[in-house]
C-alpha cells in the first residue's frame, strides 16, 4: 500500500490520547503491513523487563524499559517544511517522477 508518510517526515498528532494530542515528532519507523508508524517521543510505553540469560552468555538488565509504540496512520498528519502547518498531502507527477505537495501552499515536499 502507498503511504504519504515516508520515515523522517515531521508529523503532528490529530487524535488519540490527550497527552500525545497536538504534540510533533520525527518519524521513526513506518510499518506499511499495519498502516502505523513510530513517533519519536509520543506514545510513551513502560514494559516491565525480567532478567534474562541470552545465548551469548550475556545477561539483559532487569528494570522498567520506557519506549515509543505505534499510532495509526490515520491519528497523524504531516507538517509541511515550508508552512509549518500540518498538511494534507497529494501527489503531483511530471516527466521527473511522482512528487509530494502540500494542499495548504502548494510547495514540493520531496
Amino acid at each position: 500500500m502507498k503511504v504519504k508518510i515516508r520515515k523522517g517526515d515531521t508529523v503532528e498528532i490529530i487524535s488519540g490520547r490527550l497527552e500525545d494530542k497536538g504534540k510533533r515528532g520525527e518519524v521513526i519507523n513506518v510499518l506499511l503491513d499495519d498502516r502505523r508508524l513510530v513517533v519519536q517521543g509520543a506514545n510513551i510505553r513502560t514494559k516491565h523487563q525480567r532478567q534474562v540469560q541470552t545465548q551469548a552468555g550475556r545477561q539483559l538488565k532487569p528494570g522498567r524499559i520506557q519506549f515509543e509504540a505505534s499510532i495509526d496512520i490515520s491519528n497523524v498528519m504531516l507538517v509541511c517544511p515550508k508552512c509549518g502547518q500540518p498538511a494534507r498531502v497529494g501527489i503531483q507527477r511530471d516527466e521527473d517522477g511522482a512528487h509530494r505537495v502540500c494542499k495548504n501552499c502548494e510547495a514540493v515536499i520531496d
